[in-house]
């Protein structure tokens, strides 16, 4: 199995060498040459399986045999055995059609555990292996950077440095990151925006000179690693509903555009999907880009979804790649002046192509407030506002409402319980395993919106 570069720069590599990269050294995102597919037959014979033994089925293929069998395997069952639900991603039914995915049963409460569990024991395996340390460096706008500090705390070959912007993620999300007082754990709070923070990152990652005197690697969906993991929870979803029998839809709230990508690589390897909805808050430029082929900054505005709060979603890029025949040469050029103009606009057929793979809404915070209030009433069923702006967007983009739509719950609602209980009258409690997480202590460091102090920073401690 080799991966390439979005941008057609940086050299062919494996599976270990593109995990420990994490970005290409042109700037690109690395995808696999050619993805594996399975048949019909293939999919119907894994509805028996749990959900670390599916994991194994779908992520084997993309190791190219260099991951041991028995290592793998292993690094799977623990990545999912501390998650608080026997079925890991449980679905509950809110109507006849319409399935709530529940992707916060992990550490951290969010869905990125499913990757970042897997990703923090997947790198220390590697650099084990190799004999090997790591710098891990990231940016978040709320989820990935406690849900990475989870997967890598206190593991003896990397640090690991988590950038996110100052005031603009929740108190539950910060102190889910700044309480983690390992030696090789650093939370740093940046003076800036979300997209700051991952501008700072892939700066670091471009510079030549930085990477040759420390070890770097990412966390972020940047990672292909992380792309991976989130594949397994639509088949094991889509099978729980009768797959492959039976396609089924999917509505993601979207941010980066990391957890969706995922979905399409899953249709790609023969999953049957109807639909895939991106769900957006007012951060729309994702679904502005599906109505009118035109992806362009607006600046980010807060919002009480905060982990949607991005302009520039890092993992479009990839589906950029394939929806231009994966020319490499062009989407270099492309990506280079959206960097300068802020914008770019798809041709024709482009244009058509990405409507044919995804539809998409948005909903404000009005909207994700009375989605939060009115599941409630109705159902019973309390939801975090990412979710609430994913089921306000079903509702505008459905095509088929008696396809059977799953919708990803992506956060717990007490990580965001102000929101949560402005809407619904109820306060949203914290599972017992984060009962104190008010009370514990909290370090962090704060620092300009300058990658040239976070490279110092790193550099003095990594």
């Amino acid at each position: 199995m080799r991966y390439v570069s979005t941008r057609g720069q940086a050299p062919e590599l494996s599976f270990e060498d593109v995990v420990l990269a994490g970005l290409a050294s042109d700037g690109g995102l690395y995808v696999p040459k050619t993805i594996p597919t399975f048949s019909m037959a293939e999919i119907a014979a894994m509805g028996s399986l749990n959900y670390a033994d599916l994991a194994y089925k779908i992520i084997a293929p993309f190791t190219g045999g260099e991951i041991a069998p028995d290592a793998l395997k292993k690094i799977i069952d623990d990545s999912y055995a501390q998650f608080r639900h026997s079925a890991v991603a449980p679905l509950k039914q809110l109507d006849a059609h319409t399935f709530v995915l529940e992707l916060f049963h992990g550490p951290t409460l969010a869905f990125k555990d499913f990757a970042l569990q897997f990703l923090g024991r997947l790198l220390d395996h590697i650099l084990q292996k190799r004999g090997q340390k790591a710098v891990i460096v990231g940016a978040t706008s709320g989820d990935t950077g406690s849900a990475a500090i989870a997967g890598c705390r206190a593991r003896s070959n990397m640090s690991i440095f988590i950038l996110h912007p100052k005031g603009r993620v929740s108190d539950v999300q910060r102190k889910q990151m700044t309480t983690v007082l390992d030696s090789n754990v650093h939370n740093i709070a940046v003076e800036g925006t979300f997209d700051d923070c991952q501008d700072i990152v892939k700066t670091l990652f471009n510079d030549k000179n930085f990477r040759a005197e420390t070890p770097i690697t990412a966390v972020n969906s940047i990672n292909w690693a992380r792309i991976l993991a989130q594949v397994v929870y639509y088949f094991y979803s889509a099978l729980a509903l009768g797959a492959p029998a039976k396609a089924v839809s999917f509505c993601v709230p979207t941010g980066n555009f990391g957890d969706i990508y995922a979905g399409y690589i899953a249709k790609r390897m023969g999953l049957p999907i109807n639909q895939l909805i991106i769900a957006t808050n007012r951060n729309d430029i994702l679904s502005r880009c599906v109505a009118t082929g035109t992806y362009g900054m607006n600046g980010v505005s807060p919002t009480i979804s905060p982990s949607m709060d991005i302009q520039i979603s890092s993992n479009f890029e990839r589906l950029l790649f394939d929806l231009h025949d994966r020319d490499g040469g062009g989407i270099n050029r492309m990506m280079n002046n959206f960097r300068e103009a802020k914008s770019l606009t798809l041709s024709p057929l482009v244009h058509s192509r990405l409507k044919a793979e995804f539809a998409a809404a948005s909903a404000n915070d009005d909207e994700t407030k009375n989605t939060i209030a009115e599941t409630f009433a109705a159902t019973g069923e309390l939801l975090d506002p990412h979710t609430a702006v994913g089921l306000c967007a079903a509702h505008k983009a459905r095509a088929d409402n008696t396809t059977p739509l799953v919708l990803l719950a992506t956060a717990h609602p007490a990580k965001f319980p102000d929101a949560v209980t402005a809407a619904s009258g109820v306060h949203p409690a914290l599972p017992a395993h984060l009962a104190d997480l008010f009370s514990r202590e909290e370090r962090l460091d704060e620092l300009p919106c300058d990658a040239t102090a976070i490279k110092k920073f790193i550099q003095g401690r990594g």
